[in-house]
Formats: structure tokens, sequence, C-alpha cells
């Protein structure tokens, strides 16, 4: 933990409002605020607690607190280097120890993923079970999606008409696994305005989850084979649609500080799909697509990579669109990764809230550019019985370039 870093927060108060866990519980030690004086403790000497980590492990590492601090206190690079300290320092309880080395096993490996699919469909029916033996397992259960079929991605897909750039595609784990529909949108978006994608095969997990987690040596593998397989496909620009990982790859130079990688980790462009396709500007013909849009800003897009605008003003150009802003749209759904596996009932709680905000919309469809939000908010639309289409801002675009439904 960086003394420094702590040294910036002057305690004023303006993260707490901001802060999911302060409002669920109006906890002081469950806010930004509160965990970096219990940061200050550490540094100068108190050990880790199972306490002082509990209150570490409830944060959802959302960011919000980021955008709200007016003093500018990295608090992102705080918790990301807390959670490492308690990974190396704190004895977990054997039941934690397994959940998360089952966790962590398995997500960020795709082929391992692939084969977690029909055994948590299998389980859905088996969820209150499961929950019985460990809250952990039956979230899993009551979170995965409906997959109907594998879509396996081309290596290369050509831009149509003139083209306009070469860009490589990341296809993630959770999105390639669960949600293999959004990525070959994705590429059909990028292909009809004008990009060449180059897909290398051989990409595996980009370390997001583990960094999130304190996992940081898991991360650093992960974001080593990432660099060096983009760097053999010929790319310099790397184009994400998950903000968990886009935000995770944007500051690969960090977590690798110290080593050449970090070099060639800048020498490397990461863009989010809405970021780029901005920048890029239309070339495609828009067909209308008429529906009630309400867009959810996932965390580590609109938080810790600023990106806002762009994917309302992509969705705002589609005729025919009507888009509907969710109330509290800066607090977090309760996805966060792995959060909502690890901790169910709080993650659970803002599922519920964030569900709320977007019955009273009477929207046609949701749309959010991260799987993790898009399975929580999902699941917890279920639990009100009034489920809702979801989709990813590449459907929507998708749909009105080849004038097809979403």
């Amino acid at each position: 933990m960086d003394p420094h870093l702590i040294n910036d927060c002057v305690h004023c108060g303006f993260c707490l409002p901001s802060c999911p866990t302060y409002a669920l519980w109006g906890e002081e030690m469950d806010s930004p605020r509160g965990r970096i004086h219990l940061m200050s403790q550490h540094v100068e000497g108190t050990p880790i607690t199972p306490a002082m980590a509990g209150h570490f492990d409830a944060c959802l590492g959302c960011m919000a607190c980021v955008t709200a601090c007016p003093s500018g206190v990295r608090y992102d690079k705080l918790i990301e280097q807390t959670r490492a300290t308690v990974e190396r320092e704190h004895e977990r309880d054997p039941q934690d120890r397994a959940v998360r080395g089952l966790v962590f096993s398995l997500f960020p490996y795709p082929r391992r993923l692939r084969l977690l699919r029909w055994p948590m469909r299998l389980t859905g029916a088996l969820q209150g079970f499961l929950e019985r033996v460990h809250p952990s397992l039956g979230a899993m259960a009551a979170l995965a999606p409906h997959v109907e079929v594998r879509q396996r991605m081309p290596r290369f897909v050509r831009a149509r008409g003139p083209r306009r750039a070469v860009v490589g595609m990341l296809l993630g784990c959770v999105q390639r696994e669960f949600f293999p529909q959004v990525n070959a949108a994705t590429a059909r978006v990028l292909s009809l305005e004008g990009c060449d994608v180059v897909i290398p095969p051989s990409q595996g997990c980009c370390g997001a989850l583990s960094v999130h987690s304190g996992r940081s040596d898991q991360a650093r593998r992960l974001a080593k084979r990432t660099i060096r397989v983009f760097e053999r496909a010929g790319v310099s620009v790397i184009v994400v649609n998950a903000a968990g990982c886009g935000s995770s790859m944007k500051e690969y130079a960090d977590l690798l500080e110290g080593t050449p990688w970090a070099a060639r980790a800048r020498a490397l462009r990461v863009v989010d799909l809405a970021e780029w396709l901005a920048e890029l500007g239309p070339a495609a013909q828009r067909n209308a697509v008429p529906l009630t849009v309400a867009y959810h800003d996932a965390c580590h897009l609109a938080h810790a990579q600023g990106i806002r605008r762009q994917p309302r003003d992509l969705l705002r150009d589609i005729p025919g669109l009507v888009l509907k802003e969710i109330p509290e749209s800066d607090l977090c759904c309760g996805s966060a990764g792995t959060y909502n596996i690890f901790q169910p009932q709080a993650a659970r709680d803002l599922g519920d809230r964030k569900a709320r905000a977007v019955s009273g919309l009477d929207a046609d469809l949701l749309v959010s550019a991260n799987p993790g939000c898009t399975m929580q908010i999902a699941a917890a639309m279920r639990r009100r019985g009034s489920a809702i289409r979801v989709a990813h801002t590449a459907e929507v675009l998708d749909a009105s370039l080849r004038g097809v439904s979403p």
C-alpha cells in the first residue's frame, strides 16, 4: 500500500454518497474514506485482521469514489494494492479458500469455462440446495445465462467497403463463452465501419478478474501472454467490448512496471468499442431500430475509463431509438467481476436496487457494455418477475447497420 497515495485523502466525505456499500449499510469502515483509514493503520504496523479483510473484501472496486473525489485520490490503485496485500498476508477460512480456488482455476481459462456452461445450466434447478452448501455456489447457478450455441470466430474479418483501419479484437473469457453473439456482432460492426479485424485464436484471459482480486502473479502472467499474442498478430490497436477487460488492459504498463513488458504494453493501444467507433466516426448507414432502450453504465467503463458520452451518442444516432437514463446510474449493479460470487448477499441487494430502477422506465431493452453487468441485472430482473431483454451496445448497432431486429 503506497503511503503517498494514502496521504492524498483529506477525509472530506465526498466519496460517501457514491459508494455502494456505504449506501447499503451506512458504515464508515465500508466507505472509501474508512477503508483508506484501515490501509493507513496497516502501513503503520497493524496486521490484517479478519475484520479488516472483511471490509476490504466488501469493496466492489467500482471506482465511483474516484470520479467523486475532489482531491484526485487514486483509490483504484490503493484497493488493488490492498487486495494483493490481503491475499499475501491474510489466512482465509478453508471454505473461502476453496471457493476462490475454484473460481480462479476456472474463470480465467476459456476452455475450462466452456466446460462449465452446461453444468451451470443444469444446476439452476438446484440453486436452493447449492446456496445451502455455500452461498457462492448458489450465486453462480443463479447468474448462469442460457447459451444457445457456441459461435466460432474467424481469425480475420475483412472491412466492408474502403478499409479505414486495422484492429485486433479481444474475445474475453465470460464474453466468449456466455455471450458469443456479442463478439460476433462486434466483429460485424467493426467490419461494416471499415475495419479489418484480426482475431488471434490463441488469445486467452486478459487477467482482469485476477488483478481486481489481488492475485497479482496470475494477472501478470495473463497480461504478458495477451501482449505477446497481439504483438505476434501484428496489430497495435486492440478493441475491447467488455468494460472490466478494457480497464485492466489499459493499465498493463502499471501492472508490469519495472520490467521490459511495461514498454511493450505501452506500444499497444487498448480502446473500448464505443470509444473507437466514436473516434473513427460513422461510415455505414444506420437503419431504424424502433425501441425504447435503458442504457446501463458499467462501472469499469464509466468510472475507470471515463467513457460515458460515446455509447450514448452511438445509440442516439440510431433512427427510431429512444434512449432513457436509469436513476442512480452511477451506483454499481453489484456484479463487479467476481464480487457477485464472493459477496452474494450484498451483490443481490445492489442488483435488486438496480432492477427496481430499470423496471420504472418501461423500456423494451436494457443495454450494457459488460458481460458481468448483463448477467447480474438480468438475474435481478428475473427475481422481480419482470424479465427484460438485455443486449450489448454492439448488438444494437449491428442490428441497425444490417437492418434487422436486435
